[in-house]
């Protein structure tokens, strides 16, 4: 370091750097010199620009003597406790700023930054780059100073003067600390990239790899109104869209899921005379209401983010922005995605509450963990006092001044911020969990209060009020041994999808597809079919809230039971996923928003007007045709072509071909486009009729619930009757036995969905020994029922010992 290298270069332009520059342009830059040069010819765009080499800041050090200054003073460093981290990295800072550039180097920086553009200077993004940074094992996310809009000769050089001092930020020594970097080992590169004028357009960031789960085979892109600031900061909540690349690769809709984000603020540039290149500017609400992206523009910037993975090799993490004067689109920045890039998919630690206490926030889950602690409500992080890990800080937003705090704590709630923003970025890295974009967390939540976070639930963390129990299952799959009859997923819950495709499944043997209506949709689809029907003002502004975005109300249920349904398929494509056809009774469709004014009264709803015979009625046909219309959207434009559909409740085999006829008349041919259709075996009819109802159905699935009951004549949703529910009763089981007889007779797939043949051993031999082809299983019983299949395949009376390490607390 204390050499002089002022001879050895000092800038690079873009077209002259690669990954192998690494050591003197620093991750961020060499990986921008790597695109330029390899992926604009392919057509991704990448604005131009150059960056300092690590010569140039050593020199620097040279040039103004302060190399022994900086070592003496990080030699003070309390290295055990940091109480004295913020006056350290201040005095560095300020011996940084108070050094000069030599008049030869500021002469070589000016006139690159002519050279970027013939006419009159341009604006333009001012980033540091560590020579470390972006390695594998270190993201450096946030450590280090970023200017934008920085327009002028003597606004450049200061800017750049301050990124060499940001390597000495509070939370860059802190990080380098923390990952063992020595500090004289690292120099600071400044790129200088050509401003893209997202300040009129949309900026954001994405990931090659779904982020929470690791699932590789979805990318997530976010978005935002003006400057990527806000979204890196987590000062807004984004738009967010989940792609599909192997649809993606088939040049079919990708999009497999869309999530309108609020927007509330929008970066533009500043007034350059007072000192502020950008300011925050409220989102007109029709924009808030908005996607930033169309369809088409979604799917370009997928393919680019494609290219950049399969040119890097690995998972990436990118930032892209949208001119909004040229309408371009453009990659700013990519750097290799750190969280996940070693993950072992062999390995699997699930969490799981024992029980539900009173729901305070709740908002996007940061990983899939369970922390009980106390919340500690903080306006900044010189709020910070006497934190340990079992403090959950609960704040408006995470900034990278936050970073140093954040190793000593157990979990993290903010008001603002998405899956992109900072805040959800460091909390993966150091595997803290968090809950960000509550929006009223601060109000909620009381200083010292107990509290259960809880990221074990989907891709919505909630916040409860007090201790509350929970479990851990750790799960080492690679000891799991399929067993030759297939063990499948019941799964309704798409935000559980990408986690649970990495347990040992043969697919989704039941798709429900009665949750994806309630908990998205929520609307009956005849109240968006037959708007001018309800007569309740109220219930007619909820649907106006909620169908704000399209102009045809019944797109609304079409695009949310979609993307539910894509979700899920994606998760486990190849593999075959059945989705049934919605079975609600009428009291629950009633529940609907709007329900009230289509749904008829019944004493027994479970006997009722439910499963086959809604479909072709003509009370319900019409919203009938928006569930088919949702599947052949995802079978046809996204190209998931894994998705089978399944009739339930269907009582006679007249009522099987309606219902057939019906959903050929609404684009789902059976035997189109390979379209298998199945039904329930779930009516003593089924079972009687079994080789009629082979020959218009490709496969059946026993619904042991609704069989047992209707065999024995119970209500299973009655507690005075429940002794008498029983999935092992002789007459169920023979009912059972009759079915799988009569599909293997007629050469027709069957399986079987119910808890029975995880919860007794001996009904699972009793279903293997008849040939079922699949049983599907919960996926809190999945393990269980597979070591059960595989006890009765192997008719072994012992087994090892099973691959689950259960703790409670």
């Amino acid at each position: 370091m204390g050499k002089s290298l002022i001879k050895a270069s000092r800038i690079k332009i873009f077209s002259e750097i690669s990954l192998n520059d690494i050591p003197f342009v620093g991750g961020k830059n060499a990986s921008i010199g790597e695109m330029y040069n390899n992926l604009t010819s392919k057509g991704v765009n990448v604005p131009n620009g150059f960056a300092t080499t690590s010569n140039a800041f050593w020199d620097y050090l040279n040039e103004n003597g302060l190399q022994k200054s900086l070592k003496n003073l990080l030699n003070q460093l309390d290295r055990g406790h940091f109480l004295n981290l913020g006056s350290i990295g201040e005095k560095a800072r300020k011996l940084i700023l108070n050094g000069e550039f030599s008049s030869d180097f500021s002469n070589e920086i000016i006139n690159a930054y002519k050279n970027l553009s013939g006419n009159e200077l341009p604006s333009v993004a001012v980033r540091s780059s560590a020579t470390a940074e972006d390695l594998p094992e270190a993201s450096f996310a946030g450590q280090h100073d970023t200017f934008l809009n920085i327009k002028g000769e003597e606004s450049l050089l200061l800017a750049m003067k301050k990124c060499f001092a940001s390597l000495y930020t509070d939370r860059a020594i802190k990080y380098r600390e923390d990952k063992g970097f020595q500090h004289h080992d690292i120099a600071l590169s400044v790129g200088v990239q050509l401003m893209v004028r997202a300040d009129k357009g949309c900026s954001g960031v994405g990931f090659t790899i779904e982020p929470e789960s690791g699932f590789e085979n979805v990318m997530l892109l976010s978005g935002v109104w003006g400057l990527g600031e806000n979204i890196v900061q987590g000062i807004v909540n984004p738009d967010e869209f989940y792609v599909f690349k192997p649809t993606l690769q088939k040049g079919k809709n990708p999009i497999i899921q869309k999530k309108l984000g609020d927007k509330k603020l929008t970066m533009i540039y500043g007034e350059l005379k007072s000192g502020n290149p950008t300011t925050n500017i409220d989102t007109p609400t029709a924009k808030q209401q908005e996607f930033v992206l169309s369809d088409k523009e979604v799917i370009k910037l997928s393919k680019w983010a494609f290219l950049i993975e399969e040119h890097y090799g690995k998972a990436m993490d990118i930032e892209w922005a949208k001119d909004g004067v040229t309408n371009e689109l453009f990659i700013i920045q990519a750097r290799p995605e750190t969280v996940h890039y070693l993950g072992n998919n062999n390995f699997i630690v699930e969490y799981a509450l024992l029980e539900k206490g009173k729901l305070l926030a709740d908002g996007n889950a940061v990983g899939s963990k369970i922390k009980v602690g106390n919340a500690r409500l903080l306006r900044s992080p010189k709020d910070a006092v006497d934190l340990n890990s079992d403090s959950i800080i609960v704040t408006d937003n995470i900034t990278p001044d936050w970073d140093p705090l954040l190793k000593q704590i157990g979990g993290i709630i903010t008001n603002k911020g998405g899956r992109t923003s900072h805040a959800a970025i460091v909390a993966r890295e150091l595997g803290v969990p968090a809950i960000v974009g509550c929006g009223n967390a601060t109000s909620e939540i009381t200083e010292g209060l107990d509290i259960t976070l809880s990221c074990a639930q989907g891709k919505t963390g909630y916040v409860y009020e007090g201790k509350l129990p929970f479990k851990i299952l750790e799960i080492d799959v690679s000891n799991i041994k399929m067993p030759k009859t297939e063990a499948k997923m019941i799964l309704a819950d798409p935000e559980r999808a990408f986690q649970l495709s990495f347990y040992p499944n043969s697919g989704i043997g039941l798709l429900r597809m009665e949750f994806i209506i309630t908990h998205m949709v929520k609307v009956h689809p005849m109240a968006l079919v037959a708007y001018d029907k309800i007569k309740d003002v109220s219930i007619r502004k909820k649907i106006d809230e909620l169908t704000i975005a399209y102009p045809e109300k019944k797109d609304y249920f079409i695009d949310k039971l979609s993307q539910g349904i894509a979700t899920i398929a994606a998760a486990f494509y190849p593999k075959e996923v059945i989705v049934r056809l919605s079975d609600f009774k009428t009291n629950e469709y009633a529940n609907l928003i709007g329900g009230n004014d289509f749904e008829p009264h019944e004493e027994n709803p479970m006997l009722g007007f439910r499963g086959a015979s809604r479909y072709y009625s003509d009370s319900y046909k019409k919203g009938f045709a928006l569930e088919c219309a949702a599947i052949k959207k995802v079978r046809e434009e996204m190209g998931l072509y894994n998705l089978k559909v399944m009739v339930p409740f269907c009582r006679t085999v007249e009522e099987g071909k309606r219902v057939l006829v019906i959903m050929d008349k609404n684009g789902l041919r059976r035997g189109g486009n390979g379209l298998e259709v199945y039904t329930m075996v779930e009516i003593p009819s089924n079972v009687i009729l079994a080789e009629k109802f082979a020959a218009i159905f490709d496969g059946f699935s026993i619904g042991s619930n609704d069989l047992t009951q209707l065999t024995l004549g119970v209500d299973r949703d009655s507690e005075i009757m429940a002794k008498l529910f029983d999935e092992n009763d002789e007459a169920a089981k023979q009912m059972i036995a009759m079915a799988i007889k009569s599909a293997r007779k007629t050469s027709t797939k069957i399986g079987l969905c119910g808890q029975a043949p995880s919860d007794f051993p001996e009904f699972a031999a009793f279903l293997v020994e008849l040939g079922i082809d699949s049983i599907s299983f919960n996926p809190d019983a999945l393990l269980k029922g597979i070591e059960n299949i595989n006890l009765a395949e192997s008719s072994l009376i012992s087994k090892k010992t099973p691959p689950i390490a259960e703790k409670s607390y």
